[in-house]
């Protein structure tokens, strides 16, 4: 298979994006690194810049670009990215796109396409332990007993990103700030897309046979 140092992922919140980011990262032994959750653990932490980003993710708003890049910056020159890694959830915007090339370049963007109704679906659906952060749906992936983590008896909920009326406003940031990035790679020669539809094992094996492409 070929190995590709530095991957970024695209496609509109809950298509899968974070799934396929850990199922690969551990195929090519490369961190992924999500800026979701980075913001949310500065949140939890509430430093100043985690206040900040919250104040933003719990309206569905994308954070400000100069402090994602701060953020990501930071990060990207840590010793575990020096053999390459995958990005989920940044960058966001053409202003992050082009202040990420001062710190790394990019091999190739895998862009995940699915139906806004599956997306909604996915997003809604989901519920959170409060103490160890495990996902379940409410659908695809019940917990054994209603509202109750498996693994820690932890309280499940809904985070406020996660409702409808929020993620349809993300979808419409993603829409608009966001898709433009589809274009910017492409115009690159980097972007492949992916059908994110139907079970993650079948999208974990289309990333596979699309990155196989590569080397040909």
């Amino acid at each position: 298979m070929v190995f590709i140092m530095n991957i970024v992922l695209l496609g509109p919140p809950g298509i899968g994006k974070g799934t396929q980011a850990d199922a690969l990262a551990a195929k090519l032994r490369i961190p992924k690194i999500c800026t979701g959750d980075i913001m949310r653990d500065e949140a939890r932490k509430r430093t100043p810049i985690g206040r900040k980003a919250k104040s933003y993710m719990d309206r569905g708003e994308l954070v400000p670009d100069r402090i994602v890049l701060e953020i990501m910056e930071k990060r990207l020159k840590e010793n575990d990215c020096r053999k390459g890694f995958i990005l989920d959830g940044f960058p966001r915007t053409l202003v992050q796109a082009k202040g990420l090339e001062k710190t790394a370049g990019i091999d190739v963007v895998l862009n995940f396409v699915a139906s806004q109704k599956e997306i909604l679906e996915r997003i809604t659906g989901r519920l959170t332990c409060q103490y160890c952060g495990e996902i379940y749906h409410s659908e695809f992936a019940r917990p054994k007993s209603h509202g109750v983590c498996d693994k820690c008896n932890g309280e499940l909920y809904q985070r406020e990103d996660q409702k409808e009326g929020v993620v349809r406003k993300r979808l419409e940031v993603y829409e608009k700030q966001t898709k433009p990035l589809i274009e910017y790679y492409r115009k690159k020669g980097v972007l492949a897309n992916v059908n994110a539809k139907g079970r993650k094992e079948d999208v974990s094996k289309r990333v596979l046979k699309t990155l196989d492409a590569l080397k040909k």
